[in-house]
C-alpha cells in the first residue's frame, strides 16, 4: 500500500503528517515507527493524522517516533494547523481537539502559528527543579552553561529514574538570560535530544515568569526561536497560554507501507 504524506517542522521539531479526514488510514505501531526512522524511513520526531471532526475544524492524532500514541505536542499542533491550512481548511481562527482537550490556533505576524495551550494549575517543586504538565509532563531543570550539558545522558538519567521510568517524562534543561531563556530537551518517545519541544518550551517559560499578570518569554532552542505568552495568576496557576513560532512545510511524497 502506498500512502501520501507531508513533512513539516517547527524549529527543527519535525513531523510526518497524513490527511486522514476520510478515515481510511490505519497503521500499526511498527509502521509508524519505521516511517519516523531516520535511516530506514522518512525521518521524524513524531507522526500525526489530520482526522475529521464534527464539532471542530479537525482532530489531531499524535504518535511518538517509537510508534506509540503520545500526549499533546505543541510544535506538532502548530505544524498540523499549517498543514490544515495547506489542505484547504482556511480559517482566521482554528479550533481542534487533541489528546489533552480543546485547542485554538491562529496565524500571527511573520506567519507564525499561535497555539493556545491548556491551563496549568499545579506545579511541583523538587529542590531546585520543577515538574508540571502542559499537555505533556515535563521536568524543568535550571542550569548554567547549558551548551556544555550532556542532554542525552543527563536527560535519560531523570527520565528512567524510579519516579518516572514507568510512564516517562520529558526533561528540559533551562538557562536564563536577561532577554530570553535557552532550552534544551530530552524527549520521551524519541529517547534523545530533540531540536525543540513546544510543551517543554511552554513549561520552562511558566517556571521562569518574573511577574504576576501578563508575561511574554522569548525562547531560544537548538532549532530556532519561539515565544510563549501567558497570564500568571500565582506560582501554581497560569492561563491564557499561547505557544508562538514558525511552522514550515519541508516536502511531500509517497511511501510504501
Amino acid at each position: 500500500m502506498h500512502i501520501s504524506f507531508s513533512k513539516y517542522q517547527g524549529t527543527g521539531n519535525d513531523f510526518v503528517i497524513i490527511d486522514n479526514r476520510k478515515g481510511n488510514i490505519e497503521l500499526s505501531t511498527e509502521q509508524i515507527r519505521l516511517m519516523c526512522d531516520r535511516r530506514f524511513g522518512i525521518g521524524a520526531d513524531g507522526f500525526m493524522l489530520l482526522n475529521h471532526a464534527t464539532t471542530v475544524d479537525f482532530e489531531m492524532k499524535y504518535y511518538n517516533a517509537d510508534g506509540v500514541e503520545g500526549s499533546m505536542c505543541g510544535n506538532g499542533g502548530r505544524c498540523l494547523t499549517k498543514f490544515a491550512f495547506d489542505c484547504g481548511i482556511i480559517k482566521e481562527q482554528y479550533t481542534f481537539i487533541a489528546s489533552d482537550g480543546l485547542h485554538e490556533a491562529r496565524f500571527g505576524k511573520n506567519k507564525w502559528v499561535h497555539l493556545k495551550m491548556i491551563d496549568v494549575n499545579t506545579v511541583q517543586q523538587n529542590n531546585a527543579d520543577f515538574v508540571l504538565n502542559t499537555g505533556s509532563p515535563h521536568y524543568i531543570k535550571p542550569v548554567q552553561r547549558i551548551d556544555q550539558i550532556d542532554v542525552l545522558e543527563a536527560g535519560r538519567t531523570i527520565r528512567y529514574n524510579d519516579t518516572f521510568k514507568e510512564k516517562g517524562i520529558n526533561v528540559n534543561f533551562v538557562e536564563s538570560f536577561p532577554e530570553e531563556i535557552k532550552v534544551r530537551t530530552y524527549e520521551r518517545g524519541v529517547e534523545d535530544e530533540t531540536y525543540s519541544c513546544g510543551t517543554g518550551v511552554t513549561a520552562a517559560s511558566l517556571i521562569f515568569a518574573k511577574q504576576v499578570g501578563f508575561n511574554r518569554i522569548a525562547v531560544d532552542t537548538k532549532g530556532g526561536q519561539l515565544a510563549v505568552e501567558f497570564n500568571k495568576i500565582n506560582d501554581q496557576h497560569f492561563n491564557n497560554i499561547w505557544l508562538c513560532g514558525p511552522a514550515t512545510f519541508v516536502f511531500k511524497g509517497d511511501i510504501a507501507v
